[in-house]
């Protein structure tokens, strides 16, 4: 990825083709508060295989054990996915010590142009405890299909490209793989730090 390729993502202009409200395709119920209390998820996660952005084949099970902010975009995404993995970023940063608890993933919807070092030059523009992950199609396709992901590959005739809409959610699991909340793009840092640490507290991890 070229330094133009880079200064594209984070000053471009134009409306992100980025969808933050998929609800349809999620299938999560939030009971109490708006976006991240009580959260109950039919049939959410499971296994997968995947290439992390130094080329290994990981599986959910090097991920176990560990509590998991996890966003699915891609690199050429103009806005949203910046914004996001920014987020991320500086609660990360507003965690502290606690953050050394949680492993940050960005899997992509991309896998054609998001391959393991492209992802490698892209992460490093957020937090260096982040891990890329990309792989084929198909495994891309069944990691979105088990964490409740839509994406769709859409032509942009006037940049002889394409864009990927996508759904936009950070979920923040437990070791146990259960998911704890779901943040959208309208969460603040600040709200995501706020229910990670009560979490961490309830768990007495902190």
């Amino acid at each position: 990825m070229n330094e133009k390729r880079l200064a594209r993502i984070f000053f471009m202009t134009i409306s992100a083709l980025c969808l933050a409200a998929l609800i349809a395709f999620i299938q999560v119920r939030m009971a109490g508060q708006p976006h991240t209390d009580s959260v109950v998820a039919e049939n959410f996660g499971g296994p997968f295989t995947l290439v992390d952005h130094t080329g290994k084949t990981v599986t959910e099970k090097d991920f176990s054990g560990r509590y998991r902010l996890i966003y699915f975009g891609f690199t050429y995404c103009p806005a949203i996915c910046p914004t996001e993995l920014g987020k991320i970023t500086q609660a990360l940063k507003q965690l502290g010590p606690q953050a050394d608890m949680i492993t940050p993933l960005f899997i992509t919807v991309d896998p054609a142009r998001d391959t393991p070092d492209t992802l490698a030059k892209y992460i490093t523009l957020f937090d260096k405890r982040l891990i890329g992950l990309s792989g084929t199609p198909e495994q891309i396709k069944h990691a979105a299909k088990i964490y409740k992901i839509y994406y769709n590959k859409v032509e942009d005739p006037q940049m002889n490209d394409y864009t990927m809409d996508h759904s936009s959610f950070i979920y923040f699991i437990d070791p146990d793989d259960n998911l704890i909340a779901v943040f959208r793009a309208d969460d603040t840092a600040d709200l995501m730090v706020t229910k990670i640490t009560d979490t961490l507290a309830r768990a007495g991890t902190n």
